[in-house]
């Protein structure tokens, strides 16, 4: 129990800082440090407390523990991040992002697809992942083909919607001069609709970001080669390797949030006049 109390010792150390870091002025360093120190302060918690409580390592390992099933199992952790980060879900979010926008075209130009097309993507959308992951495998087989197609079916109504809804967001004012201007449909596409529409591409973009992976990950629970992120948390919880699973967990939360990041910093360059990128 003396851990414990150390735990929560470091628990309010860590709690004094950020006070002390909050009430120093505005800079970018502050995040950055906050986040830091609450990271750090959680994971010496959880640590200490797992130990100081005896808790199994079936129910919970230590931080070390991980650690140290991840500087064994490298070549494990690299080839499952190749199978399903790349193979699936970065495949599967550029067919199915690329796939969303110009359909969104194609629905700007016909009230038709407007009318018919949504209502059946909003329907689509509210599938669940668990009932159609494993139709999926049946029909494209148990390689990464079968987890992209999981991946562009999550991800293809979200980007879609949002990208119609950006290609309204210009003004009638601008649309009206822009016809002044004898400008054509693709001249006000290009010109004002789509970067008018670009902060909210880049919403459906992010969110889908975060959707890919998971994706992935989950398709491959119900079949896959023996590589895979999904594929070693399914067999390594049911082998009690739970340092593994974890494991591979960090390994899917450090890419998820790198994928979401490089995301957002394109976004901020290619949306720098936008009022949200102002500082």
């Amino acid at each position: 129990m003396s851990l414990v109390y150390v735990a929560l010792g470091i628990w309010a150390i860590g709690w004094g800082i950020n006070i002390w870091i909050a009430r120093q002025k505005a800079g970018r360093w502050q995040g950055l440090v906050s986040a830091t120190v609450f990271g750090v302060t959680l994971v010496i918690m959880w640590e200490l407390i797992v130990r100081g409580l005896e808790v199994s390592p079936v129910i919970l390992p230590p931080p070390s523990m991980i650690a140290g099933a991840f500087a064994t199992s490298l070549d494990i952790l690299r080839a499952d991040f190749v199978q399903t980060f790349i193979k699936g879900a970065l495949t599967g979010y550029a067919m199915g992002c690329t796939a969303a926008f110009f359909t969104a075209l194609a629905i700007d130009r016909s009230d038709f697809l407007k009318r018919g097309l949504l209502p059946i993507g909003n329907f689509v959308a509210a599938l669940p992942i668990i009932g159609m992951a494993p139709i999926l495998v049946m029909w494209f087989g148990f390689d990464w083909q079968s987890k992209a197609a999981v991946v562009v079916i999550m991800i293809f109504f979200p980007v879609l919607v949002n990208t119609v809804q950006g290609l309204d967001a210009a003004d009638k004012m601008q649309k009206d001069l822009m016809r002044t201007y004898a400008a054509g449909y693709w001249q006000t596409l290009f010109k004002l609709r789509l970067p008018a529409a670009a902060p909210f591409i880049f919403n459906g973009l992010k969110i889908a970001s975060t959707l890919a992976l998971i994706g992935a990950i989950v398709a491959e629970f119900f079949g896959s080669p023996i590589v895979g992120m999904g594929f070693r948390i399914s067999t390594g919880a049911g082998r009690l390797e739970l340092d593994l699973v974890w494991a591979e967990i960090v390994v899917a939360a450090i890419a998820g949030s790198a994928f979401y990041g490089i995301v957002a910093l394109i976004e901020r360059k290619v949306t720098f006049w936008h009022p949200s990128q102002r500082k």
